[in-house]
């Protein structure tokens, strides 16, 4: 494609934007306006379908859809990065560092926060559409609490707790949950990620229909992801050494 017809595609898509924009912008209720179409729309349905968490109602069973592309953002996010930071021509791995120079009272604390730390991520993930909460924020919620051995000066131990094979496999198998549960809802007549499942009681853990399961999808998906993400930067840093150069 040549240049100028590469920007006039631009120029195209640029106004195409700011046309969209302007009238978005025009049809907005005032400021201070205490009528909330969406809102109300989302609540209600939200309760329709026994989730306490209007916002994980929204995002696992209204705007599922919209959820799994940023799944699959995060999906090749995280290969990329991965592609990006593989070793080089000229690099080539080092045995990875010991335990660093850490206050004790440092490690003391990581130490007692990992346990702590992963059964709150594990929590919010599982209590997502009761409480304030869900997979994306557990799952990171999970993958900080891991790296907690690191903070705590033990990186030999954060390698050990992580085998990357383990989490690669998770990021797969909480995307492949996703995929397979909107395409349960294709298979019964319902549409794509459709809430198929009784919705059980408001406020009990057992509710929502699918909006746990996609949640819970996420949550693995998240954690695994952020994880191998984390994984390839501390890898970067601390076990390579481009050759010619002393440091690692």
């Amino acid at each position: 494609m040549k240049g100028s017809t590469r920007r006039l595609v631009f120029a195209l898509g640029v106004v195409g934007l700011g046309v969209m924009l302007a009238l978005a912008l025009l049809r907005m209720p005032a400021f201070g306006d205490t009528q909330h179409s969406y809102r109300d729309a989302a609540v209600a349905a939200a309760l329709a379908r026994n989730t306490a968490n209007v916002v994980s109602s929204v995002n696992f069973d209204l705007r599922g859809l919209d959820t799994l592309g940023e799944e699959a953002i995060l999906l090749a996010s995280v290969i990329g990065a991965a592609v990006l930071l593989r070793p080089g021509e000229r690099e080539h791995r080092l045995r990875p560092p010991g335990g660093g120079r850490t206050l004790r009272a440092t490690a003391l604390a990581g130490y007692l926060l990992l346990p702590i730390t992963l059964v709150l991520g594990a929590d919010v993930v599982l209590h997502g559409q009761i409480t304030p909460g869900g997979g994306f924020q557990g799952g990171v919620v999970l993958a900080t609490g891991l790296h907690l051995l690191y903070v705590a000066g033990s990186y030999p131990a954060l390698r050990r707790l992580r085998p990357l094979r383990w989490y690669e496999i998770g990021e797969a198998v909480g995307m492949g949950a996703v995929v397979a549960l909107g395409i349960t809802g294709l298979a019964l007549g319902a549409g794509l990620l459709a809430n198929v499942l009784p919705t059980g009681q408001l406020g009990q853990l057992v509710s929502s229909g699918t909006v746990p399961i996609f949640s819970v999808g996420v949550g693995i998906a998240v954690a695994s992801g952020m994880v191998v993400l984390l994984a390839q930067f501390l890898e970067q840093d601390l076990a390579m050494r481009r050759d010619g150069t002393g440091r690692p």
